[in-house]
């Protein structure tokens, strides 16, 4: 549950700061234990916005603040 909330809450902060820009939850089986937020762009090219991998005890370490995301996707895509 706690997963599938901070994934909600990052890709309403992702659609409301690009409203243009398609947001997909796991397209693929996510591995266990993890929270990572990718940008896929157009030539196939994949730039890692979050990684929770590295991070925590506790536990809350590992899910980004939505902010944060929207800030990496931005300086992404400039």
């Amino acid at each position: 549950r706690v997963f599938g909330r901070n994934a909600a809450a990052v890709s309403a902060a992702l659609r409301g700061a690009m409203a243009h820009l398609p947001v997909d939850i796991n397209p693929r089986p996510p591995r266990r234990n993890s929270f990572e937020v990718s940008l896929v762009k157009e030539d196939g090219s994949t730039v890692e916005l979050w990684s929770g991998i590295g991070k925590g005890p506790p536990r809350r370490l590992k899910f980004p603040q939505p902010e944060t995301v929207v800030e990496a996707l931005k300086s992404s895509l400039a």
